[in-house]
C-alpha cells in the first residue's frame, strides 16, 4: 500500500461492507469530524495565506485556483461564490481545473497529469497574482507545474496538501498542510481530505475579504444583491449597522444604488451617494475607516459652527 497518508488504510474500516447501515454511517461521520479538526493546526498557515490572498485583490490583481480532481471541486465551490457573496469583480477571480468540466459533468483522471496543458492554461498568471495550488497528494503533476510556472512569473504561492512532506511545498509561499487521517475508503479524498480543504477554502477567503473590508460586524457588507432575498437581507444589514428602521434602510440603499456600504454612509449623515463613495475609496473601501472619518467630519463642522 502507498506511504501516502490519504491512501493509507482505515483502521476501522475492515469489514465495512459487512455492517449495518448505521455502523457505516457513523464511521463515515466520524471520519469526516476528525478532518474538520486536522484544519486547527493549520490556522497559523491560513492566516499568512489571507495576507496574501487579500494584498493580490487589493492591488487589483488576480485570485488564481489551481487544482484537479475532487480538490478542484472544492476550490470551484469556492471560487465561483467570492463574486455574489464579496463583490469581488469576476474578473480577479480564476479557476484552473485540469481538464474543466465537461458538458456531462464529468471529470476524467488524465488531464491531472497534463504538464503541456498546466502550462497552456498557466498562462493568465502573472506578477503580483495568488495563486492556491491545491492538491490532496501534493504531487498532482498539472498542480506542481502550474506551481512552478506561476513562482518564476512572480506570482505568489499558497500550497494546500494533505501529506506531509508534499512536492507541491517546494518553494510556495506559504504551506498549508492539511493532515487528514486516512480516509475510511482508502485514496477517496473527495472524503475526509475534501471536507478539510472545503474548511480551509471557506476559511481563507472569509479572512481575506474581511482583510479587505468586505465584512462589517459579521456583515457581508460588498455582497451582490441581485435577487429580492438578497436585496431584503441587504436592507437588514443597513438598518442594524445603522440602528434605523427597515423601510428607512431600503430607501437608504435604493439611493445607494445596491451598495450597502453606501446606505449606510447615507443614513450616518453622507451628503450624497458620491461623497459615500469618495468616502469609501479614501478609506480603503472599509466601513469602519469610513464611518469613523465621516463622524469627525461632522464633530469637526459642530464645533466650527459652536455647537
Amino acid at each position: 500500500m502507498s506511504q501516502k497518508a490519504t491512501e493509507a488504510t482505515h483502521k476501522k474500516a475492515e469489514g465495512l461492507d459487512m455492517r449495518v447501515p448505521e455502523d457505516v454511517l457513523a464511521l463515515l461521520a466520524a471520519g469526516q469530524q476528525d478532518a474538520a479538526r486536522a484544519v486547527d493546526a493549520a490556522i497559523p498557515a491560513l492566516a499568512q495565506a489571507g495576507e496574501l490572498v487579500a494584498d493580490a485583490l487589493r492591488s487589483g490583481r488576480k485570485l488564481v485556483y489551481a487544482a484537479a480532481g475532487s480538490s478542484g471541486l472544492m476550490a470551484m465551490a469556492d471560487a465561483l461564490e467570492l463574486p455574489g457573496t464579496y463583490g469581488i469583480p469576476r474578473e480577479q477571480i480564476v479557476l484552473l481545473l485540469a481538464g474543466g468540466l465537461s458538458s456531462h459533468g464529468e471529470m476524467p483522471g488524465t488531464p491531472e497529469d497534463d504538464v503541456a496543458l498546466a502550462e497552456t492554461d498557466a498562462a493568465v498568471i502573472g506578477k503580483g497574482d495568488c495563486v492556491l495550488a491545491v492538491s490532496a497528494s501534493g504531487s498532482t503533476p498539472y498542480v506542481l507545474k502550474i506551481a512552478e510556472i506561476a513562482r518564476s512569473r512572480g506570482a505568489k504561492v499558497v500550497a494546500v496538501a494533505n501529506n506531509p512532506g508534499a512536492c507541491l511545498f517546494e518553494g510556495a509561499d506559504v504551506c498549508v498542510l492539511l493532515e487528514t487521517p486516512p480516509e475510511v475508503v482508502a485514496g477517496s479524498t473527495r472524503m475526509g481530505a475534501g471536507t478539510a480543504q472545503k474548511l480551509a477554502f471557506n476559511m481563507l477567503s472569509t479572512l481575506a475579504a474581511i482583510k479587505l473590508g468586505h465584512v462589517h460586524d459579521g456583515h457581508m457588507v460588498n455582497l451582490r444583491a441581485d435577487n429580492e432575498k438578497l436585496r431584503i437581507r441587504a436592507a437588514g444589514m443597513v438598518a442594524e449597522i445603522a440602528d434605523i428602521g427597515f423601510d428607512e434602510a431600503r430607501e437608504f440603499f435604493a439611493r445607494a444604488d445596491g451598495s450597502v456600504k453606501v446606505a449606510v454612509l447615507l443614513a450616518a449623515g453622507s451628503t450624497d451617494a458620491a461623497a459615500a463613495r469618495e468616502l469609501l475609496n479614501c478609506s480603503g473601501q472599509v466601513l469602519r475607516k469610513a464611518l469613523t472619518e465621516l463622524n469627525m467630519t461632522e464633530n469637526t463642522v459642530k464645533c466650527a459652527q459652536g455647537r
